[in-house]
């Protein structure tokens, strides 16, 4: 048992960093399909990697040494099915009329190890029908393979790190594992008793959606500039490698920026490649769709915000190692004052965002970001 619980800490400590990993893909995905991040959805989304993290561990971990698996004499697999039963039996002789057999029974190692392999793949039979709406086959079959994945990992040796399997392919497994599965799916009916469905989770996602959030346009702005350098990094790296025309200067990274923030959404619908991706368009008050001098003005405020945020960070960390404009007191405070002017103007901008707010560059060039995500029906 203190092995189990030490793997899940470790599972624990592990799983931020793969989050962190998966959090990008998963605002881009969530903000494409629904154009918002709901935050049921999250917690669903983040415990079910968790759970995989920790069932993985647990499969795995501890590892021994190379040296020790080498070493070892011990059967690589066992392929009688039900042999588990023959185990619990033989480990504690029950008695139908003795009530203290039972108990010794469900405290053996044998049953105790049965029922761990039930218990490892429940939750993903809960999963598979409360979240991905998998029927009972469904259910089944990928709480099978899943099963088969974990036994081929042992008896791989991990993928051939080690020259054997230091755990046993057992066929038990897989069964006990599928039967967990299976169990799991009708725990997964009780809880669409008591959570949202997952048609409830889409609908209120999309209706969030119809919003445009600071973070989904900070996304917006971060792929766009991502795009953007990419376009215009194979642009300029096809002009000098095939055409040969090396003198490409700054007025050519300024005509690129011109053609992709400016004349890109005046031709095409109003949107940039993010702003597509996103479900985002640049959108008047009225019904007259936006010029594009109204759609140059708002990209130029708006980079600016967030050009001018990080500029502003970047000037303060120059400032904080530079240690000779600390010799100037006239300076520093000029720089400390500019940068919390600014931070001001940003905090303000995001609260006013949050609030529902018009901006102030969005009075300036009287448009928006608005929302392509139509909400769902009510009825």
């Amino acid at each position: 048992m203190n092995s189990y619980i030490e793997t899940i800490k470790t599972a624990i400590i592990f799983f931020p960093v793969i989050a962190f990993l998966f959090t990008l893909p998963y605002i881009l995905i969530q903000y494409h399909k629904y154009g918002s991040v709901y935050f049921l959805r999250t917690i669903i989304v983040y415990s079910f990697i968790l759970y995989l993290i920790v069932a993985y561990f647990l499969v795995i971990l501890p590892l021994p040494s190379i040296e020790d698996v080498r070493n070892l004499t011990t059967p690589r697999w066992q392929l009688i099915p039900f042999s588990f039963i023959k185990d619990i039996i033989t480990a504690i002789p029950l008695q139908i009329n003795n009530l203290q057999t039972y108990i010794k029974t469900i405290k053996s190692f044998a049953f105790f190890q049965a029922f761990f392999n039930i218990l490892l793949c429940l939750p993903f039979g809960v999963y598979l029908h409360y979240y991905f709406k998998y029927n009972l086959k469904q259910t089944i079959l990928y709480t099978f393979l899943l099963s088969l994945f974990f036994e081929l990992t042992q008896l791989s040796g991990l993928y051939f790190i080690y020259p054997r399997g230091y755990r046993l392919f057992d066929v038990d497994d897989l069964i006990l594992n599928t039967l967990g599965g299976l169990i799991g799916y009708y725990v997964g009916n009780i809880i669409l008793k008591i959570l949202p469905n997952r048609e409830k989770i889409d609908a209120k996602s999309l209706q969030l959606g119809t919003k445009v959030s600071f973070l989904r346009r900070s996304t917006a702005f971060f792929l766009d500039l991502f795009l953007f350098h990419c376009i215009y990094g194979i642009t300029k790296l096809l002009l000098t490698k095939i055409l040969y025309i090396n003198n490409i200067n700054i007025w050519f990274y300024f005509f690129c920026l011109t053609m992709y923030y400016i004349v890109l959404p005046t031709l095409k619908n109003k949107q940039t490649y993010a702003h597509k991706f996103l479900n985002l368009k640049l959108s008047t008050n009225s019904e007259k769709q936006a010029k594009w001098y109204q759609i140059a003005t708002f990209q130029f405020f708006f980079y600016f915000e967030y050009i001018g945020s990080l500029a502003m960070a970047a000037t303060m960390i120059t400032f904080i190692n530079n240690t000779n404009l600390f010799n100037s007191i006239e300076l520093s405070l000029i720089i400390i004052s500019i940068a919390f002017i600014y931070l001001m103007i940003y905090i303000i901008s995001i609260t006013k965002k949050i609030l529902g707010k018009t901006l102030l560059y969005e009075k300036i060039s009287g448009i928006t970001l608005k929302s392509t995500i139509i909400a769902p029906s009510q009825d």
